[in-house]
């Protein structure tokens, strides 16, 4: 029997992501819609464990759904890991009347999202993060807003690695995973696209890719480097000594995690957020929302982080072609 839920809370964990609010945004307004009263929990588990929980109603998610970060914060929380926090944070749910609690965030989050359910709270989770590393959906919520600013930046970078005829390393991040250097590398039309899941280290081989460029009289090159790999500004250093050509490293770093959602990452968020807060609303648990195959579904937690996620193959491909 699907156990009765009439409070639920949502937090935000780990990395902050662009989309986030549309996500909490969802949430209330759905559970609101549901008859079920929302509550805010600040600052992640942590917050949870500190008790930073608040009563939100519609106004409290007003004109947020354009902007990136989370109205209620974000952190990493290392002792959420040990059993007996876990414990304490379910009490808490309980102290509070909590019932249920929607978890944005990425793999960690979900593994807090299952150990809360198993202390008895009704967990969903949903995938927030720009790495778009998780593997059981296709979507995360903000990857389309975290690849378009990088993709908007090395545009600019491209314009003056022209006019300077110099080569241009430009770190994105991403974590171990390379799809938005896999992406990047496709809408700007990189030399060169290095990516965790491939880069044996061989930069001999992109040396001899510059010179070779530099002989068809090719003015610049662009090569985009994973954040998984790292390294650039030494790598630069390497690549200008080998080729005489002007080399730059630029990390594009934390500029990518924020900025104004773009309208896929809004839609899909709040679609998402409402999606948790029916589930919640139905007694459901230990549940994840994903978009998978053109379509929003549910999953069992557990399941989905024992999936493995498997990298883009054709479209690495593709890249290495065009």
């Amino acid at each position: 029997m699907a156990k009765e839920v009439k409070t639920i809370g949502v937090l935000t964990s780990g990395g902050d992501s662009p989309g986030m609010n549309a996500a909490i945004r969802g949430v209330v307004r759905t559970g609101l819609f549901r008859n079920l009263k929302v509550k805010g929990i600040r600052r992640g588990f942590a917050g949870l464990l500190n008790e930073e929980i608040i009563d939100m109603n519609r106004k409290s998610v007003s004109e947020i759904i354009q902007h990136g970060g989370t109205i209620l914060y974000t952190a990493r929380c290392e002792e959420f890991k040990e059993l007996e926090y876990q414990k304490k944070a379910a009490d808490i749910c309980r102290k509070h009347g909590i019932d249920g609690v929607v978890v944005i965030g990425g793999d960690g989050s979900y593994r807090g999202a299952g150990a809360l359910s198993e202390q008895g709270i009704n967990t969903v989770g949903l995938p927030g993060t720009i790495d778009l590393d998780i593997a059981c959906t296709d979507y995360t919520i903000g990857f389309d807003t975290a690849v378009n600013t990088a993709m908007e930046a090395i545009d600019k970078i491209r314009d003056t690695s022209t006019s300077h005829e110099r080569c241009s390393i430009i770190e994105v991040m991403g974590r171990n995973a390379g799809y938005i250097a896999l992406w990047c590398g496709i809408a700007n039309g990189a030399e060169d696209v290095l990516l965790p899941e491939y880069y044996q280290g061989d930069e001999q081989q992109i040396i001899d890719h510059i010179l070779a460029n530099k002989k068809k009289k090719k003015s610049h090159h662009i090569i985009i480097n994973a954040e998984g790999i790292g390294h650039s500004t030494s790598m630069s250093r390497r690549i200008e000594a080998a080729t005489g050509i002007e080399t730059r490293a630029t990390i594009l770093g934390y500029m990518q995690r924020g900025g104004m959602p773009t309208c896929r990452d809004r839609v899909f968020a709040s679609v998402m957020g409402s999606m948790a807060a029916d589930l919640l609303a139905d007694g459901k648990t230990n549940r994840v929302v994903c978009y998978r195959d053109g379509k929003f579904v549910d999953m069992d937690l557990t399941e989905a982080l024992n999936m493995k996620k498997e990298f883009w193959e054709e479209q690495y491909k593709i890249c290495k072609i065009l």
